[in-house]
């Protein structure tokens, strides 16, 4: 049985075979889909890890879905780290995702959480380095004391989305652009969404394990107040980049 997503099952029906750019928006959503679903079978034991998975013909069978599509699927759980391909030999198991990431997600929902951490390490990114050019003394005070508050939450073992957010949302504002502000806010929820998972995802962890955290947001910080702006881009890209791989942490094989 496939665990956690609810999803319809494989059968033709899951073909996109429109055209243009709608067909490639239905096939996107479908790869989506079937993404979720090996994601599934892989949390389930079905697909284990250090294992070889069905061929790409099978696993069109088992989906009723297009090789195309499928691989679409398949790419981004490369991506993730979630499995690797072997020239000529397929694609094996890497890692299965932890129970608890199966658990906080909400249905439906990983891809779409994977695709706002891209979003947010293009446009987060950006706002760090004209954050760093453009920061006022004040705003950089506002910045710290958010900081002060994440690090009470680590030392309180409190989960500390909301402190979280608010550092992020205020170096959006410290670039003195509007438009990253207004781009962030058209996600957050989906951002909110994403923190929630990352963070009670560490809260599950050792203590060292929200340190970790917390020591990349020091990076950023560091970064802005020295008004590096290539080291403020850099450090904020990787910790996003950070979270969206801790989010597939799990048992791993040695593939």
């Amino acid at each position: 049985m496939e665990r956690g997503f609810a999803i319809p099952a494989g059968g033709p029906e899951l073909e996109a075979d429109e055209s243009g750019p709608v067909g490639v928006a239905a096939d996107r959503r479908l790869a989506d889909t079937i993404y979720e679903r090996i994601l599934g079978r892989i949390g389930s034991g079905e697909f284990a890890v250090g294992g070889k998975l069905p061929t790409e013909h099978e696993l069109s069978q088992i989906f009723g879905v297009s090789r195309p599509v499928l691989r679409q699927a398949l790419k981004q759980l490369r991506a993730d780290g979630v499995v690797v391909s072997r020239q000529g030999s397929g694609s094996y198991v890497r890692r299965r995702p932890e129970d608890a990431m199966l658990n906080f997600a909400p249905i439906g929902s990983i891809a779409d959480i994977q695709r706002t951490f891209e979003f947010r390490a293009a446009i987060e990114g950006e706002a760090a380095y004209l954050a760093a050019e453009r920061r006022s003394a004040a705003m950089l005070q506002r910045i710290r004391q958010t900081l002060t508050e994440l690090a009470r939450c680590v030392r309180d073992g409190e989960l500390g989305v909301e402190a979280d957010e608010a550092f992020h949302a205020l170096i959006c504002e410290a670039s003195n652009n509007h438009y990253f502000v207004s781009a962030r806010n058209s996600m957050k929820v989906n951002i909110l969404t994403g923190l929630r998972l990352t963070r009670s995802l560490s809260l599950n962890k050792s203590r060292e394990r929200l340190e970790l955290v917390q020591a990349e947001h020091d990076v950023i910080y560091d970064a802005i107040a020295r008004q590096d702006r290539d080291a403020a881009r850099l450090a904020m890209r990787q910790h996003i980049e950070n979270a969206r791989q801790r989010v597939f942490e799990g048992e791993a094989g040695g593939i």
